[in-house]
């Protein structure tokens, strides 16, 4: 395996039809003082704390996009999604935040803000009222964009504050999540839609669930800078 890997053309194609969103969710003041070390701890760990409370929700839609698999290889893709969120991923909120006086008890008690509820909310909506791919479309901003953001943050120059933060989604272990997904989305959309799936009414629909979930992430940062 290489360290960095392509995600996949369909997610080309949804980032740059998202453009200006995406260029505020992968660019955003909360990633560039991640970047510099600018951003307070504060600010850094009530994120956590929100992000923490995500992750079991997203940990859910990713559960709920096995039961709308249409193939093996979709069913362990998605499994495999799961068990990075709930023992890898969880795990540095974990270890940052006791690290700071605040135990994995507190962490399960934190209280949603309204961004957090509205984001997680709409990805499981996707799930329920959609199919596979529209759940997956809801789905793939967060995964790929911290895959993005990692992956230009660890060939920029940084400041030490935040390097757990930058490891974990520049490392190889979250690259190969990022890549295994964005390929399969590839994949599920030509056995769903087509070759000429760019040319279908459905496409322009995804289109729309990526740029919304692309919209809520910059909201969910916002959140995060408010402190």
């Amino acid at each position: 395996m290489t360290a960095f890997h392509d995600y996949g053309q369909a997610f080309a194609l949804l980032k740059e039809n998202a453009n200006e969103a995406w260029r505020d969710y992968t660019r955003h003041d909360f990633v560039e003082g991640l970047k510099d070390g600018s951003l307070s701890k504060n600010n850094f760990l009530h994120y956590l704390k929100q992000d923490y409370i995500f992750l079991i929700h997203f940990s859910r839609a990713w559960g709920l996009a096995i039961a709308k698999s249409q193939s093996l290889d979709e069913m362990k893709a998605a499994a495999t999604t799961v068990d990075a969120l709930v023992n890898h991923e969880m795990a540095l909120h974990v270890t940052i935040c006791e690290a700071a006086g605040i135990s994995e008890a507190e962490l399960l008690q934190t209280v949603e803000e309204a961004e957090n509820m509205a984001y997680t909310r709409y990805v499981l909506e996707a799930g329920y009222s959609g199919d596979w791919l529209d759940l997956v479309a809801a789905l793939l901003p967060c995964v790929l964009g911290y895959g993005e953001i990692g992956k230009r943050l660890k060939t920029e120059k940084t400041s030490d504050t935040y390097q757990d933060w930058i490891k974990t989604y520049s490392g190889e272990e979250y690259q190969d999540v990022c890549y295994n997904v964005g390929k399969l989305f590839d994949i599920g959309l030509r056995n769903r839609l087509g070759d000429a799936y760019q040319q279908t009414p459905r496409w322009q629909a995804l289109n729309q669930i990526f740029l919304d979930a692309t919209r809520l992430e910059v909201g969910f940062w916002t959140m995060g800078m408010r402190g």
